[in-house]
Formats: structure tokens, C-alpha cells, sequence
């Protein structure tokens, strides 16, 4: 058994209360990076990134609050934890 199916089992058990954290720290992340983001200024570029991040983090809660199968938001949580580091490491280096 590799390491994401392993997560996943461990997401699924406890999935109410790892979605509340994957809330709280998918929020904390996105702010991070909105932030890495505006301090290099408002350029289209900028905007875009500032697009992704709130789209992946609004994709993450939407998932959430419409009470999708785990498999998916354990996915998209994945995925928007990934971008908001990738950006504000970008941004910040």
C-alpha cells in the first residue's frame, strides 16, 4: 500500500474532523499566499496567481460544504495544499 492510499484511509476515518482541520489550514495557506502574492505587486501575472489560489481554496470549501465523497475531497485538498506552498514559495523567494 503506497502512501497517498494510506492518507486516504486515515482521511476517511476521520473525515468530519479532517475536514474542519483541512478547512482551517487550507485557509491559513491560501492567506499566506494571497499575501507572498500582493507584496510583489498587482501585475496580471499577480492576478492570476491571487485567481488560482482563492479558486482552490473556494474549491476545497465547496467540496466540503456540499457534502462530497471523500475520495474528492481528499483530492482537492491535496491539490490546493500544494498550490498555495508552490505559489509562496515563488512568491517569497
Amino acid at each position: 500500500m503506497n502512501l497517498y492510499h494510506h492518507y486516504f484511509e486515515v482521511f476517511q476515518r476521520g473525515f468530519i474532523g479532517y475536514c474542519t482541520l483541512g478547512i482551517l489550514a487550507q485557509s491559513c495557506l491560501g492567506s499566506i499566499a494571497a499575501m507572498a502574492i500582493l507584496q510583489n505587486g498587482t501585475t496580471f501575472m499577480n492576478m492570476f496567481q491571487l485567481f488560482l489560489v482563492v479558486i482552490s481554496c473556494m474549491a476545497f470549501n465547496g467540496a466540503v460544504l456540499a457534502q462530497q465523497k471523500p475520495k474528492l475531497v481528499f483530492n482537492i485538498l491535496i491539490w490546493s495544499v500544494l498550490l498555495s506552498i508552490v505559489i509562496s514559495t515563488v512568491n517569497f523567494l
